[in-house]
């Protein structure tokens, strides 16, 4: 029971990975065939986002209500309604529309599970935890490339859509299975609220830390492709396919991690993490101009970030208590969102300003802004304990 219900859980991230690079997969032949301005991915994204920071500040109180097992398919069953939408989608109104379910789902499915483990299982867990998503997030691509090539992209949409629909209904024939973990903890949570969460010592640079760390995450995921171009001179079709070299660092760097996180802990993972996303950063700003290089860069900078996420939610329960986890989780995540929203755009208007050289750089004033203030959670939250 306890093994098949992990594999469910594992399930459930990847259902959470398979919509979030579906969009941006699809959208040179969206914004073509719906006749709409290349840039208007940003507002669909921003609008996604905005129900996702939403559905992270209220995740705690609706699976103290519900249940961690319901809330994951309720928010699979918002995923699979969101994707269809799509499909059937003619104008920017009906994709606004859809696009409201699509962050609601995401939201509140990634804090409920990531307290989930934090609670009932050891660090290993959720890196393969992460890895998951990942897997999730590199499936879809491949899946809507296959689509644009016959039948379209609402054929990927629908196709992503059905996949969802069978995790969904799986995860319903199996909610049996959740009780093996059914404990004090669960029971004993509170709800805080954000005013609540703020005044326990050490949460605000813990919020702040998460902040930054996903920002720099975001920043190098969506300019890794621009910066090829812009700054190395690549050709456009070259640069996307090196871009991958991100999430496949990352993915990689998650499962290889699960196998020596317990032995380490989550403090020292982190800034291992730290020290490899850091050397990756710096080997971008040697003097020496290769496509190579630069690709191995990328690489080791998904490989250093590859830790940094699940440890830090790992390390909640343990830092603040079991019982004021699930709230402090849904306001980390709804942190996260708000730094991989706001800052890559942010980014973009000084790469505009300045120039996308500068990207090292800015990401090093976010990577030391992280391991400072997640230092200081740990350092605020001994004191507590004492």
């Amino acid at each position: 029971m306890y093994g098949l219900l992990l594999s469910l859980i594992y399930l459930a991230f990847i259902s959470l990975g398979l919509p979030d690079s579906l969009l941006g997969a699809g959208w040179p032949a969206m914004h073509a065939e719906l006749n709409l301005p290349v840039s208007y991915m940003g507002v669909i994204s921003m609008v996604i986002s905005g129900g996702t920071i939403l559905s992270s500040l209220l995740s705690d109180r609706l699976t103290r209500k519900l249940g961690t097992p319901t809330v994951t398919i309720l928010s699979v069953l918002l995923t699979v309604l969101s994707l269809f939408g799509f499909s059937f989608s003619t104008s920017l109104g009906m994709l606004l529309l859809f696009a409201i379910p699509y962050g609601l789902g995401a939201g509140a499915i990634d804090a409920a599970l990531n307290n989930y483990v934090a609670l009932y299982y050891k660090a290993r867990h959720m890196s393969w935890l992460h890895c998951f998503w990942g897997v999730g997030a590199i499936i879809s691509p491949f899946i809507m490339g296959y689509a644009l090539t016959g039948s379209g992209w609402p054929f990927g949409y629908r196709t992503v859509g059905l996949l969802q629909l069978g995790i969904a209904l799986l995860l319903l024939l199996t909610l049996p299975v959740w009780k093996v973990n059914r404990s004090a903890a669960t029971a004993e949570q509170k709800s805080l609220g954000l005013l609540g969460a703020l005044r326990i010592k050490g949460v605000p640079f813990l919020l702040l830390g998460f902040f930054a760390y996903c920002a720099a995450e975001a920043t190098a995921m969506y300019w890794a492709s621009t910066y090829f171009v812009q700054v190395k001179s690549l050709p456009v079709e070259v640069a996307a396919n090196l871009a991958s070299l991100f999430y496949i660092g990352i993915t990689l760097g998650r499962f290889l991690c699960g196998f020596i996180t317990d032995r380490l802990g989550d403090r020292r993972m982190i800034l291992i993490g730290t020290g490899v996303l850091t050397l990756g950063i710096l080997t971008l700003l040697l003097p020496i101009d290769s496509s190579t290089l630069t690709s191995a860069a990328f690489v080791v900078i998904g490989f250093g970030c590859a830790p940094i996420y699940p440890c830090i939610i790992h390390s909640t329960p343990s830092n603040f208590g079991a019982e004021n986890s699930g709230a402090i989780i849904g306001i980390q995540m709804a942190s996260a969102y708000l730094g991989s929203t706001f800052i890559p755009p942010l980014f973009g208007l000084l790469g505009n300003l300045i120039g996308f050289s500068i990207l090292p750089i800015f990401l090093l004033v976010f990577v030391a802004l992280m391991v400072t203030m997640t230092e200081l959670t740990f350092a605020a939250t001994k004191q507590n304990m004492r």
